[in-house]
């Protein structure tokens, strides 16, 4: 699906290209599925991404698949291995941000892509391709801004918005691995239930409740010691906020709800709290932590709908409605 220009979802077409040559330490990947994000896909597309993209570009950042082939120095893969890729086209360092796949380079919504074999981690057995796209995609940074950046510990309380989506849904099950008491806030009813068929302990439908007022009752008066929030809108942002106990944690890594929001900066002084943005790393351990603890039956995905790639700009408005439950997946 090849974007020729900026704009609405039809810009994406479906053309006849070459297919990819794996470069050095490369493999090519005939793609299996690949997920459809808001921020790295929808925005891209429509040409109000804040780096510059060249085109024509073909989105796609989460690619699985299976190696097709590999460059004569890859010795880690080899042609039939099962695969899921890592974001990366190019680590970051400290002095130079990360090149992303589907972002820097030509990405996954295609028959085959091609990444680096450092990049690519294999798929456990009885793991499908669709869950295992969406496990690299969200689990890793769900790990690192919990663990790393909020530092949450076991036995305190987390509130977890946007929980039905494919960070919310991570966080769910990333809190509950180290311990935590989650809260799971989602603007639907059926969307607080698949939150708490995840795993969380309590749910709010902060459409229909006071969510300050229902958390602090949940928490006896006292409130979360961690927001996970990666929503940024400007009306939910305060509610969360608000939500925070003394020497509280607000971290994020969204602002697909608009990205300004009010801050009680009183609040924030006399609590002594602390607000993290972060995008979140993707380190290679806590990809093959999540892929295993999908392969025995320990970490859930929601999909809501498997299109094949050639209705790419259906998906692309299904996931712009937000009436769905879980991620929306592309297969070639």
């Amino acid at each position: 699906m090849v974007v020729r220009e900026f704009g609405a979802p039809e810009v994406m077409r479906l053309e006849e290209v070459p297919a990819p040559v794996p470069g050095p330490g490369e493999v090519l990947i005939r793609v299996k599925a690949v997920s459809v994000n808001r921020t790295l896909d929808l925005v891209v597309r429509s040409g109000k991404y804040p780096a510059p993209v060249k085109l024509p570009h073909v989105l796609g950042v989460d690619p699985s698949g299976v190696v097709e082939a590999v460059a004569p120095d890859v010795t880690e893969r080899r042609a039939g291995d099962r695969v899921v890729t890592l974001l990366y086209l190019k680590a970051p360092t400290p002095t130079s941000p990360p090149a992303i796949i589907g972002l820097h380079g030509w990405g996954g919504y295609a028959e085959y892509v091609k990444v680096p074999a450092a990049f690519t981690r294999p798929i456990p057995q009885g793991v499908d391709f669709p869950t295992a796209t969406v496990v690299a995609r969200h689990a890793p940074t769900a790990f690192s801004l919990l663990r790393d950046t909020a530092q949450l510990k076991s036995g305190e309380w987390i509130l977890i918005m946007g929980a039905a989506g494919g960070l919310g849904s991570a966080g769910i099950q990333v809190a509950k691995y180290f311990g935590a008491k989650v809260i799971a806030a989602a603007g639907a009813d059926s969307r607080v239930q698949a939150a708490l068929g995840l795993g969380a302990d309590h749910g709010v439908n902060y459409r229909k409740h006071d969510l300050a007022a229902e958390v602090h009752r949940i928490t006896g008066g006292q409130g979360v010691n961690v927001v996970f929030e990666n929503i940024s809108d400007p009306e939910l942002f305060p509610k969360a906020f608000a939500c925070l106990a003394p020497m509280g944690r607000l971290v994020t890594a969204g602002a697909h709800g608009g990205g300004t929001v009010p801050l009680d900066v009183r609040n924030l002084y006399l609590k002594q709290l602390s607000v993290y943005g972060s995008p979140g790393k993707v380190l290679p351990s806590d990809v093959e932590l999540g892929l295993q603890a999908a392969a025995d039956g320990r970490y859930r995905v929601l999909i809501d709908k498997v299109l094949p790639l050639s209705e790419a700009p259906a998906a692309h408005r299904l996931v712009d409605a937000r009436t769905g439950t879980g991620k929306v997946i592309l297969q070639p």
